[in-house]
């Protein structure tokens, strides 16, 4: 496809930190915490009780199925293979919002409501039916049109793993084949027939005590169901693996850290194995350009954290944007976003695809917004920089052998990079800007191993090309390195150092900037931080959830906030858009966030402009007619 018809074709489609408290929100009337005792599912509805519309079994989509206008349904999480997160719906626009109800509220039988969980998964929905997964890796199945739950599966992890990092979290599931796809917190991958819930297969692709888990939505594409791996704190080699969507059988595995003799290897240390423990594992799920053939994601943070003496060198492929062949997971191209990674500026953020004029001419681009703070604008085809990316010198701690210059994205920063003022009690070294080096004395700079970019989709409008992006401004205590660390044993933590917080509050801030020139178009600051995923839709809105329990709507020329609805828990995961019998419907799971420290529920609601139900309505629990499948 042409450059003209490839851009229209695009425009139509589209961690770390301290670990806070659970703080307890006031529930409105009729908006519960956890599901009636006496029934297995507590369905809240204004929708007329009728008989459920049978599972569609879906297909073996085609690219050009995933790559599609999510309209009627909202087949994967992103939206599409592009990641944008972008409606082209606009029913619901800036002028009637503000009438936006919830059609129905569904309780997930109290899965996941313990404060270790993290309710972050995207729904997927497909012909009328609705699936979720909690942190709990339980799944469910929801009808569009009743809100009943019609199956669910409950995963029953072993309450032991002790290797999870950030929370215990899944953010979605993957759908095609027939079948729901689950990554879970043990290492195993599962496929679930779509119409009972019932397991087709299940392997262990990883084990839990080696230091792996599955915390982003597997990929359905091609066939194949691609799974990425997280654990970058336990000395792991990081590593994506794809495997046939009938079987179950591995088809091809990318190391995300090159072995001897492969690109890359030699920016690690000779004559060791800290290679072998170097983290650069995947949070994310990736995009893909089914044009090009290309998979595209970005990767972790090197092992250890803080410790650079013990891996000197760029240490690739941490801290990169990677494009791979689709169908053979082989190498084609890299970006490296932070040299010898000292701060945890990792990429769990997740890459996005799109068309742009620049120079005169449109141009595939491949952007990820950074913990560092900064938007990162590549050509797809080739990994060069599209706006232009400078290696500037940085400042020199010999010790923790810094690498001597740094990539600077040209723009501007969507988080502050520097500290004004010195906290009480430690002094500013460098004006606590990005990138300033440590040893065991330790520094304090912005933007913090929490702040930036964290894993929250970003979203984007193919009319403007603005990019949106959900950050958190935060200065960090930045402290480690040792003469002589040891590599881990199996399993265990491997930091070089440990996480430093400061006694001050996280604020949030959410941005929008124009990817032809990657400047701010506006910023916001929030007294939260942000910690939920964003939608954009062709009515000119952003939905993005809050902290304290709020779904809203802005306008997305200015950020202005047109319409809030409190559901009673932290929504934390990124809201789907769709079209259902002539109606737009926002879909959003409520289950709050270890790291945002809001308050655990586990509902999920549905909105529309013929929804009934507001915060303040007296929502009556009912009994399903018939309880719901359970799978284990």
């Amino acid at each position: 496809m042409n450059n003209k018809s490839s851009s229209r074709w695009l425009r139509l489609s589209a961690g770390f930190g301290l670990c806070l408290a659970s703080v307890a929100l006031p529930f409105l009337p009729g908006v519960h915490a956890a599901p009636q005792q006496a029934s297995l599912s507590s369905v809240t509805s204004t929708a007329e009780r009728r008989d459920v519309s049978p599972i569609a079994a879906s297909p073996a989509f085609s690219a050009q199925d995933l790559s599609a206008p999510p309209l009627e349904n909202w087949l994967k999480v992103g939206g599409s293979l592009f990641n944008q997160n972008w409606s082209p719906l606009k029913q619901i626009d800036r002028e009637n919002v503000g009438k936006l109800k919830a059609v129905w509220q569904t309780h997930l039988d109290g899965s996941a409501l313990a404060m270790k969980y993290s309710g972050e998964a995207q729904p997927v929905v497909y012909q009328g039916l609705l699936y979720i997964v909690t942190g709990a890796d339980d799944v469910f199945a929801i009808s569009v049109k009743t809100g009943q739950i019609l199956w669910k599966y409950q995963a029953n992890l072993d309450q032991s793993i002790s290797t999870v990092c950030c929370g215990w979290t899944s953010r979605g599931i993957a759908l095609g084949d027939g079948n729901v796809y689950v990554g879970q917190l043990d290492g195993r991958l599962v496929a679930l027939d779509q119409k009972s819930g019932k397991p087709v297969w299940s392997i262990q692709a990883e084990q839990w005590q080696q230091g792996y888990t599955i915390t982003a939505a597997p990929l359905y594409y091609d066939g194949m169901v691609i799974a990425a791996f997280a654990g970058g704190e336990n000395g792991v080699r990081g590593r994506l693996k794809a495997y046939d969507a009938k079987d179950g059988h591995l088809i091809w595995t990318f190391y995300t850290i090159p072995g001897p003799g492969e690109i890359g290897h030699d920016t690690w240390p000779k004559d060791s194995d800290a290679w072998k423990y170097g983290g650069a594992t995947v949070w994310q799920t990736p995009a893909v350009d089914p044009e090009l053939g290309l998979l595209y994601f970005t990767t972790g943070n090197p092992g250890p954290d803080f410790n650079g003496r013990i891996r000197p060198g760029d240490n690739l492929f941490a801290n990169s944007m990677v494009a791979i062949e689709a169908k053979t997971g082989k190498y084609r191209w890299h970006f490296q976003q932070i040299h010898h990674d000292l701060w945890d500026y990792d990429g769990p953020n997740p890459v996005m695809l799109f068309d742009v004029k620049v120079g005169g001419r449109i141009r595939k681009a491949a952007a990820e917004a950074n913990k560092a703070g900064w938007v990162y604008i590549l050509d797809r085809t080739n990994g060069k920089p599209l706006v232009g990316i400078d290696e500037k010198p940085v400042p020199q701690e010999p010790r923790q052998f810094t690498s001597s210059t740094q990539p600077i994205p040209r723009g501007d920063a969507f988080v502050p990079q520097s500290i004004d003022v010195a906290p009480e009690g430690f002094a500013l070294v460098n004006q606590g800007r990005i990138f300033t080096p440590f040893w065991a004395e330790g520094v304090v700079a912005k933007p913090s191993a929490r702040g930036g970019a964290n894993w929250p989709a970003s979203s984007y409008d193919p009319d403007t090309n603005d990019y949106y992006v959900c950050a958190t401004d935060a200065p960090n205590f930045f402290k480690g390195g040792e003469d002589d660390q040891k590599f881990p044993q199996s399993g265990q933590r491997y930091l070089g150092s440990a996480f430093g917080g400061m006694p001050l509050p996280a604020n949030g801030i959410f941005a929008a900037l124009d990817m032809k020139t990657n400047r701010l178009v506006w910023q916001q600051r929030w007294k939260d931080s942000c910690y939920s995923g964003s939608v954009t839709t062709e009515g000119g809105l952003i939905f993005v959830g809050r902290n304290d329990g709020r779904l809203t709507a802005l306008n997305s020329s200015n950020g202005q906030r047109l319409w809030e609805f409190q559901t009673g828990a932290g929504v934390n995961a990124p809201a789907s858009v769709f079209e259902y019998q002539g109606d737009e419907y926002v879909a959003v799971y409520s289950g709050g966030s270890l790291f945002a420290g809001a308050s655990r529920g586990d509902s999920v609601f549905l909105f529309s402009l013929k929804g009934a139900l507001t915060p303040g309505t007296e929502i009556s629990s009912q009994t399903p007619a018939a309880p719901p499948a359970e799978h284990r």
